[in-house]
């Protein structure tokens, strides 16, 4: 069993689990537009679900790199994220909404009503002050746009959306090969390029399906190639090209990137993706979920929405509280949290880990103020809830104290990645690296080889993007027949390596 994923379950504690998340399992959801089909609401399950960012093969120990007759290196700057100016600025926001609105098939949907509609979602009644039993701020300033025009008049309009990055998580791809793992952009609204109080970011996060999942992950190596291909090409206009035809047409046998499957109309298997905002417009400042979904009227598709849903891997800070009286904390406090204890305490920064139910997880991650700073929560106060994970940690024999798992579990969530968490002590000899201050990826400019390029965080320089090269060197390196069984590589798949 792989050590990132191995869990303690004893019959109680399960006991006690079926209890509490049947009591727990409503969901607070956002109601669509009156106006609007409705649309199908965020099914809340009591499943734990593998974290957004660490999931797949970048989340279990890297095996040795098998021979390869000519090894593949990446460049990450040019294979794992692209933030050349003059690549991503052939990535047009309308054309995503565009490509989405045509593959609805819905009559009379425009990219403008589109647009419109999900920014309404900030806006009652199409919101609440809660969501899923959480606080959710509603309104919200970003709200306001759902009554503007993003696509006229590009580079001057505030309200127009422009590329930052175009990112590679291939190391998010399952070891089942079920996907080939996520391909995102960021964009960010051009206010924000000069106004620090009018920023809004989205990121489009596809998950990318396996069209031949019988061959395991292996049927994802073209596009693995594809991207270790991109360092090889030196010329940008080219290496635009190759990115345009991946994102918007498909490799061959692949559909596109930009897909609304691929964002959250896809009832898996295999996973369908998301599209997350980093919202600045009005304190505080907060990061959310959305999922693009189509309703049928029958046979006949009848609406497009952007639907907010839970942010994954982010539990409401309330939980972490020994006095909360939220209905689900004694499951999170006395089963969920301490069940998660051997993931958190594996002492690699790029593999600790967590999975939270989703009846668990908050509608918004908030940055600023003591909602989401689990560690504020937690108290430095003697409890049950310290108690618990105190007693896996000796059961381990680890030397992490009850603090540092919470403060680890607070760099996986939203806020902590990008705020909360910048140069954390998260015990064991981890520092949690920075972000640029609220963000991973912004929108001021830095020289590159190729020309100005969006600046990225030291954490993603320093930490994340090495981690990531090496997952994909080590499987475009690796081959059926080098005498190594691979944890992506099967009887089935590969009998010679894997008897």
């Amino acid at each position: 069993m792989n050590r990132v994923n191995e869990k303690k379950h004893l019959p109680w504690r399960l006991a006690l689990g079926g209890i509490a998340w049947v009591l727990g399992a409503g969901c607070g959801d956002v109601s669509p537009e009156a106006h609007s089909p409705a649309a199908p609401p965020e099914v809340v399950t009591a499943q734990p679900a593998a974290h957004p960012e660490r999931r797949g093969i970048g989340a279990v120990e890297l095996p040795p790199r098998g021979p390869s007759a000519q090894a593949v290196t990446v460049d990450p700057r040019m294979s794992l994220i692209v933030t050349d100016d003059v690549i991503v600025k052939t990535f047009l926001f309308q054309k995503v909404m565009n490509q989405l609105v045509s593959q609805s098939a819905v009559a009379g949907l425009t990219p403008l009503a589109l647009f419109n509609q999900w920014w309404s979602t900030a806006n009652p009644p199409s919101c609440t002050p809660t969501f899923n039993g959480f606080p959710y701020q509603c309104p919200r300033a970003e709200g306001a746009q759902a009554g503007v025009n993003p696509f006229i008049n590009p580079g001057v309009n505030p309200d127009e959306y422009v590329a930052l990055a175009l990112i590679n998580r291939f190391d998010l791809a399952p070891l089942t090969g079920d996907d080939c793992g996520e391909y995102r952009i960021i964009f960010g609204k051009r206010s924000g390029f000069t106004n620090p109080g009018q920023r809004n970011l989205i990121i489009f996060e596809a998950v990318l399906p396996n069209p031949t999942p019988g061959a395991g992950l292996a049927g994802c190596t073209a596009v693995a190639k594809f991207w270790a291909q991109l360092t090889a090409t030196p010329n940008p206009a080219t290496r635009a090209t190759m990115l345009q035809n991946f994102y918007f047409t498909g490799l061959t046998g692949f559909m596109p990137v930009i897909h609304i499957d691929n964002y959250g109309n896809r009832v898996g298997p295999p996973a369908t993706g998301q599209v997350r905002s980093n919202q600045f417009m009005q304190p505080p400042w907060t990061l959310r979920e959305f999922q693009v979904k189509r309703t049928m009227c029958g046979s006949v598709p009848c609406a497009l929405t952007f639907n907010p849903v839970t942010v994954k891997t982010n539990p409401g800070g309330t939980l972490f509280n020994p006095a909360s009286t939220h209905p689900l904390t004694f499951n999170f406090q006395n089963v969920e949290l301490p069940s998660q204890v051997p993931s958190l305490a594996v002492n690699d920064i790029n593999l600790f880990n967590m999975a939270i139910s989703n009846a668990s997880n908050s509608g918004q991650s908030n940055a600023q103020g003591p909602e989401n700073q689990y560690l504020f929560q937690f108290t430095p106060g003697p409890s049950i809830f310290r108690n618990n994970i105190q007693t896996e940690l000796t059961f381990l024999g680890s030397t992490l104290t009850p603090d540092e798992v919470v403060a680890r579990s607070l760099a996986l969530s939203c806020a902590g990645c990008h705020q909360f968490s910048n140069g954390a002590n998260l015990g064991g000899g981890i520092i949690w690296p920075p972000s640029l201050g609220f963000a991973h990826v912004e929108e001021q400019l830095d020289p590159g080889p190729f020309g100005p390029r969006f600046r990225i965080s030291p954490a993603l320089n320093a930490v994340f993007l090495p981690h990531r090269k090496a997952v994909i060197e080590t499987f475009l390196n690796s081959s059926c027949g080098d005498s190594i069984c691979q944890p992506w590589e099967t009887t089935s798949v590969c009998p010679v390596d894997c008897p």
